[in-house]
């Protein structure tokens, strides 16, 4: 694959953007045994060969895993033409390009995501047959009843034919003011706007979602929206 110079020394995780110039104009950096003075120059990351200051450098290519709190109105994809991505909420010293979300939150929803360049760690969260459960608040319209939370607990078809798996459904506090209810709901399966489409079967409008949990992974309340951290090795252990 090729790439700017200068974009490589950056994704080496050694420097920034401007501090890679600065070092190829001190002359510091060489080619495959030649001296490089411009940045912008294309090299072959798979063959050439990049040294600083006769240090052989690579790509920080190492396995990464990410907790972000997402926010209103970012895409969960690794690019988009036109809507921001929660990669690009991401500033990784590596290869950002590997990175990915695991799982999608649409548009309108927040909370929990991680973020990895590990694939086959993400396979075994999104992949039904592990059964991760995904947990999430959600505020919704009406007052949500016993009835609701059997007719969760039983499974349902949805109007396009789709079966889900049954759901646990919590009631944690009604406004007669707002005539809304605070609810939340735990699924084992990840379809297309699955929690919306659940609330619609029951004639019921989701007004705010927010994923809190993946498995036994807890959002870290401390992060603001569009914040995001790195998971500790504790953490890992209660997904993996």
């Amino acid at each position: 694959m090729y790439m700017r110079l200068d974009k490589f020394l950056s994704q080496t995780g050694k420097f920034t953007r401007a501090e890679a110039k600065k070092v190829i104009k001190a002359k510091r950096v060489r080619l495959n045994g030649e001296v490089v003075k411009d940045g912008k120059i294309k090299i072959n990351e798979d063959s050439d060969k990049i040294f600083l200051d006769g240090e052989l450098l690579a790509l920080n290519n190492k396995e990464v895993y990410y907790m972000l709190n997402k926010p209103i109105g970012v895409v969960s994809a690794t690019r988009d033409d036109k809507d921001k991505t929660v990669i690009d909420l991401i500033n990784f010293p590596g290869r950002k390009e590997d990175l990915f979300p695991v799982g999608r939150l649409d548009k309108e929803t927040t909370g929990l995501l991680i973020i990895t360049n590990d694939g086959k760690f993400a396979h075994d969260i999104i992949s039904p047959k592990k059964h991760v459960s995904k947990t999430y608040e959600a505020v919704v319209t009406g007052k949500i009843s016993e009835k609701e939370v059997k007719i969760f607990s039983q499974g349902m078809e949805l109007a396009n034919g789709d079966k889900l798996q049954p759901a646990q459904l919590d009631i944690i506090s009604y406004s007669e003011k707002d005539d809304t209810s605070k609810v939340r709901v735990i699924i084992h399966e990840g379809k297309y706007h699955q929690v919306r489409r659940m609330f619609g079967a029951v004639s019921q409008r989701v007004l705010e979602l927010d994923r809190v949990k993946i498995g036994l992974l807890e959002l870290d309340d401390t992060l603001e929206r569009g914040e995001y951290r790195e998971l500790t090795e504790e953490e890992l252990n209660l997904i993996k």
